[in-house]
């Protein structure tokens, strides 16, 4: 499975990761809310593993801003705040599962094999291939295809494809984009987005005569649903 892990702890966040991809998943870190939600919002995750004490966005508000953007992911909060009262906020903003630390690892495994089997996913069978229409997107080799013609495309133009992709139907802002491609704070002076955007849409659109991305004035970038 593909699992965020937000938690601030220097030591405790890693140990963590670390114990997942031995148990053969995929873990992303992130140590502040702001990213997290970032993250949550522009990515497909199977489980969200959230403390609730974190800089930037505390995460509980970063699970009520995830659930807001209609993102139903199965959500653990990871947390030191054990009192009923702190469980209660946690699951009326959303979560699935409330772990209190300290912890054995062994049961974080056991909750987060749970959600994800709660939502269906094996995790011998991760998602390897995104298509939209003609296009296709292969995850593991990272070759594009449009109508069976190979499109090369550079690591980023690949990934801001395949966050479109796994997006459909959602308006990704620059600021998103800036920080989930190119972990960058919101820069008003480049404009790296709309180079990449226009570079990438040069090669899956303009040979094929139509249109994939669509910009929304004001707002960002789409690519609607079929």
């Amino acid at each position: 499975m593909h699992i965020l892990v937000l938690e601030d702890d220097a030591a405790l966040g890693p140990w963590i990761v670390k114990g997942l991809t031995e148990a053969g998943h995929i873990a992303d870190l992130l140590s502040d809310g702001r990213q997290a939600l970032v993250a949550a919002t522009t990515r497909d995750y199977d489980v969200l593993i959230l403390d609730r004490m974190t800089p930037e966005l505390d995460g509980l508000s970063t699970l009520k801003a995830i659930r807001a953007a209609r993102i139903s992911t199965p959500a653990l909060f990871l947390t030191a705040m054990a009192e009923v009262e702190d469980r209660v906020e946690g699951f009326e903003a959303g979560c699935d599962d409330y772990l209190v630390k300290p912890f054995a690892f062994s049961e974080l495994l056991a909750r987060v094999g749970a959600l994800g089997r709660r939502r269906g996913v094996d995790a011998q069978h991760e998602e390897t291939k995104l298509s939209h229409g003609d296009l296709e997107l292969d995850l593991i080799s990272r070759v594009c295809k449009r109508r069976g013609q190979a499109i090369d495309l550079n690591p980023k133009e690949f990934q801001l494809l395949e966050t479109f992709l796994r997006n459909r139907g959602r308006i990704l802002t620059r600021t998103m984009l800036l920080e989930r491609i190119w972990q960058m704070n919101f820069d008003p002076t480049t404009s790296v987005v709309e180079t990449h955007i226009s570079r990438l849409r040069a090669k899956i659109e303009k040979p094929f005569g139509d249109q994939l991305i669509r910009t929304v004035r004001g707002a960002g970038y789409v690519v609607d649903k079929e």
